[in-house]
C-alpha cells in the first residue's frame, strides 16, 4: 500500500486550486461535498465557475498563482492541464506548505483523491493507486446501487443518539444496538417518516438496556483452503460477530483481514512435527473466552471437520457448558481436485475415494494399504508431505503399480498454488526436488486432466505401433 487512506477534517478550512477547464470543474464537484472554502486561480475561467463565483460556492481570483497564494491551504489541486504550469504553482503550494495533488499525474502527487460513494456523513473510498480508476468507478457504481439513500438520515439521526447510547456497556451491548438499529429498527422506522425514527430509537435502547446479557458461544468454522471468495456466508457473518478469533497456522492473512479490527486473534498454529500449541492449551482457551460472555471463532483451514480435532474442542466447550455450532467450509481436497481439472469419484473408475492423513499424534499413519494398492483407487492424502516415502513404501509392499500417478498441489486456491505431477516410484526424489514449503493435499491415484490426456494419447499410439 503505496497510499495509506485516512479521512481528512477539512470543515472551514481553505482548499486551492489552480485551473480554469474541464480537470478544474470535475474536481470542484467533487470538493462541494467538503464543507471547505475553495479558493481558485484563473486567468480565463470557464463560464461555470465563474457562476458558481457569484452564487458563493467558491472564491474566483482570475490570474494566475504567485508565491504566497496557497498559504494557510490544506490541500492544492494543480488543474491547469499543462505540464510546465502544473509543475510550477505546485512547488508554489509545497511551499507555502499545502498537501498536493496533480490531476491524472499519480507519480508527482503528494495525496490522490478516490472515488466517492457519499451517503452522508457515510462515505466509502475506493481508491486503486491509480492502477485502474476504470475498476475504482464500477465499484463505486456498485455499491452506490447497494446501499439505500436513506442510509445517510439514519446515520445523522444514530450520530445525535451516541450519547444516549452510551448507557449501555462498552463492547459488545452497544455494538449489538448499533446493529439493531442500522439493518432492523431503523430501516422500518423510516420506511414509516424520518419522524418515526427518533421514538423508534429510544424504543430500542430500553429494550437493550433491560435484556440480560448475551451468554458466550463458539463457531467452529471452516475457513476454505486460502482464497477468501472460498470463504461461505455464513462464516464471513460468523467473522464479523467475533470478539474473538483463534485461528489455525494455515488461515489466510487475506481471510484474517475480514474480521472486525477489534476483535482480538489468537494464533493457536499446528505444524506437523515441528513447534505447536498443545490441543489441550487450545481447548482451555476456547473456554476461557467464552466464559467471559465473547462470541468466540475457532477457525480452522479447509473444513473444521476434516482432521481438524474438533470433536476433542466440542467435548472441552460442552463439558464447561457453553453453546457451540459448526460451520462447514470447503475442504482443501475439493479446492485442489479442482486445481488439476478432476473429480474425486468417477464412474468406471473409483465408486469411493478415501480421505487420509500422513500423521497422527504417534507419528506416521497406518491404513489399509492393500485396500488402497488395487487399481482405480484414489485417496486425498492430508498432511503427507513428510510421510511422502513411508506412503511409497507401504504401497509398494502391497502390491500398488509403481507408475500409479500421485499430484501434490501446494496453497491450493491461492496465487501461489503450485502443481507437482509425479507417480509412485519418483515421488520422494521429486517432492524434494520441488521443494514445496506450503500446506500440500497429495492425491494417489489421479493425475492433472492435461497430463491425463496427454499419456492417454501416448497409450494409444504405442498400442498402433505395436
Amino acid at each position: 500500500m503505496q497510499h495509506f487512506p485516512i479521512f481528512l477534517s477539512v470543515a472551514g478550512r481553505r482548499i486551492v486550486l489552480s485551473g480554469g477547464g474541464d480537470a478544474a470543474l470535475a474536481k470542484l464537484r467533487l470538493l462541494f461535498k467538503a464543507d471547505a472554502h475553495l479558493t481558485v486561480f484563473a486567468p480565463e475561467p470557464d463560464p461555470q465557475i465563474e457562476t458558481w463565483a457569484l452564487e458563493g460556492k467558491l472564491t474566483l481570483i482570475r490570474r494566475k498563482m504567485a508565491p504566497g497564494d496557497a498559504l494557510c491551504a490544506v490541500l492544492f489541486y494543480a488543474a491547469d492541464e499543462d505540464a510546465s504550469e502544473d509543475a510550477r504553482t505546485t512547488a508554489l503550494a509545497r511551499a507555502d506548505g499545502a498537501l498536493t495533488n496533480i490531476v491524472d499525474n499519480l507519480r508527482d502527487s503528494q495525496f490522490i483523491t478516490p472515488a466517492i460513494v457519499d451517503r452522508d456523513p457515510v462515505t466509502i473510498a475506493i481508491g486503486t493507486e491509480g492502477a485502474a480508476p476504470v475498476l475504482a468507478r464500477a465499484i463505486k457504481a456498485d455499491l452506490e446501487d447497494r446501499l439505500p439513500t436513506g442510509l445517510g438520515t439514519l446515520a445523522r439521526i444514530g450520530k445525535a443518539f451516541r450519547k444516549a447510547a452510551d448507557a449501555l456497556p462498552f463492547g459488545r451491548p452497544r455494538r449489538d444496538f448499533w446493529r439493531d438499529y442500522y439493518f432492523n429498527a431503523g430501516p422500518k422506522a423510516l420506511a414509516e417518516g424520518q419522524d418515526a425514527v427518533q421514538p423508534a430509537l429510544d424504543a430500542l435502547l430500553e429494550t437493550h438496556l433491560t435484556k440480560p446479557a448475551r451468554e458466550g458461544h463458539v463457531a467452529f468454522v471452516g475457513a476454505g483452503p486460502g482464497d477468501p471468495e472460498l470463504l461461505t456466508l455464513k462464516a464471513r457473518r460468523a467473522l464479523d460477530e467475533a470478539d474473538v478469533i483463534i485461528h489455525d497456522r494455515l488461515i489466510a492473512p487475506e481471510i484474517l483481514e475480514l474480521a472486525r479490527r477489534e476483535a482480538t486473534m489468537i494464533d493457536a498454529g499446528k505444524e506437523g512435527f515441528g513447534p505447536s500449541m498443545k490441543q489441550d492449551d487450545i481447548n482451555a482457551l476456547i473456554v476461557e473466552h467464552a466464559k467471559t460472555g465473547a462470541q468466540v471463532v475457532r477457525l480452522k483451514g479447509g473444513d473444521a471437520t476434516v482432521f481438524g480435532r474438533l470433536d476433542e474442542e466440542i467435548d472441552a466447550v460442552d463439558a464447561a457448558g457453553i453453546s457451540w455450532h459448526i460451520v462447514p467450509g470447503i475442504t482443501s481436497a475439493s479446492a485442489a481436485v479442482a486445481a488439476i481439472g478432476q473429480s474425486l469419484t468417477k464412474r468406471g473408475r473409483n465408486a469411493s475415494v478415501r480421505f487420509l492423513t500422513g500423521h497422527d499424534m504417534k507419528g506416521f499413519a497406518d491404513h489399509d494399504w492393500k485396500a488402497l494398492a488395487r487399481p482405480g483407487e484414489v485417496a486425498a492424502i492430508y498432511m503427507g508431505k513428510k510421510a511422502a516415502r513411508f506412503i511409497q513404501g507401504r504401497l509398494l509392499m502391497h502390491g500398488a503399480h509403481a507408475g500409479t500417478p500421485v499430484t501434490l498441489v501446494e496453497n491450493a486456491s491461492r496465487p501461489n498454488q503450485r502443481v507437482v505431477e509425479t507417480n509412485l516410484a519418483t515421488l520422494p526424489a521429486d517432492l524434494s526436488d520441488a521443494g514445496l514449503s506450503g500446506p500440500a493435499l497429495t492425491f494417489y491415484g489421479l493425475a492433472p486432466r492435461a497430463a491425463l490426456a496427454q499419456a492417454q494419447q501416448f497409450d494409444i499410439a504405442l498400442e498402433e505401433a505395436l
